[in-house]
Protein backbone atom coordinates (compact mmCIF):
# COMPACT_ATOMS: atom_id res chain seq x y z
CA UNK A 1 0.00 0.00 0.00
CA UNK A 2 1.50 3.36 -0.98
CA UNK A 3 1.54 6.34 1.39
CA UNK A 4 -0.39 9.46 0.38
CA UNK A 5 1.20 12.81 1.15
CA UNK A 6 -1.76 15.12 1.79
CA UNK A 7 -0.18 17.99 3.74
CA UNK A 8 2.01 20.71 2.30
CA UNK A 9 2.25 22.69 5.55
CA UNK A 10 5.30 22.49 7.84
CA UNK A 11 4.43 21.14 11.32
CA UNK A 12 8.06 20.94 12.57
CA UNK A 13 7.37 23.69 15.13
CA UNK A 14 4.53 21.67 16.75
CA UNK A 15 5.17 19.57 19.85
CA UNK A 16 3.26 16.75 21.52
CA UNK A 17 1.24 18.05 24.50
CA UNK A 18 1.81 14.85 26.49
CA UNK A 19 5.53 14.22 25.74
CA UNK A 20 6.95 17.55 24.62
CA UNK A 21 8.54 15.86 21.58
CA UNK A 22 8.62 17.61 18.21
CA UNK A 23 6.12 16.09 15.77
CA UNK A 24 7.59 14.37 12.74
CA UNK A 25 5.94 13.18 9.49
CA UNK A 26 5.01 9.50 9.76
CA UNK A 27 2.94 7.02 7.73
CA UNK A 28 -0.40 6.40 9.48
CA UNK A 29 -3.12 3.93 8.52
CA UNK A 30 -6.67 5.34 8.52
CA UNK A 31 -9.74 3.09 8.37
CA UNK A 32 -13.26 4.18 7.48
CA UNK A 33 -16.22 2.11 6.28
CA UNK A 34 -14.14 -0.91 5.22
CA UNK A 35 -11.66 1.30 3.36
CA UNK A 36 -8.06 1.70 4.42
CA UNK A 37 -5.69 4.55 3.56
CA UNK A 38 -2.02 5.05 4.37
CA UNK A 39 -1.36 8.77 4.85
CA UNK A 40 1.66 10.74 6.03
CA UNK A 41 0.70 12.87 9.06
CA UNK A 42 2.61 14.66 11.85
CA UNK A 43 3.03 12.33 14.84
CA UNK A 44 4.89 12.15 18.13
CA UNK A 45 7.95 9.86 17.84
CA UNK A 46 7.63 8.85 21.51
CA UNK A 47 3.93 8.12 22.17
CA UNK A 48 2.61 7.92 18.59
CA UNK A 49 -0.10 10.56 19.03
CA UNK A 50 -1.11 11.78 15.57
CA UNK A 51 -2.10 15.33 14.63
CA UNK A 52 -4.95 15.62 12.13
CA UNK A 53 -4.98 19.31 11.20
CA UNK A 54 -8.41 20.94 11.17
CA UNK A 55 -7.99 21.95 7.53
CA UNK A 56 -7.48 18.30 6.55
CA UNK A 57 -10.31 16.98 8.76
CA UNK A 58 -12.84 19.49 7.44
CA UNK A 59 -11.51 19.41 3.87
CA UNK A 60 -10.20 16.31 2.14
CA UNK A 61 -11.15 13.84 4.91
CA UNK A 62 -14.75 15.10 5.03
CA UNK A 63 -14.94 14.90 1.23
CA UNK A 64 -13.68 11.28 1.21
CA UNK A 65 -16.17 10.38 3.99
CA UNK A 66 -19.05 11.74 1.90
CA UNK A 67 -17.88 9.82 -1.18
CA UNK A 68 -17.60 6.54 0.78
CA UNK A 69 -20.99 7.03 2.44
CA UNK A 70 -22.65 7.69 -0.94
CA UNK A 71 -21.37 4.36 -2.35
Amino acid sequence: MSTLKVLSEDFSNWTCEACGETLVPRPVTLDYLESRFRVELPACPRCGLVLVPESLALGKMAEVERLLEDK
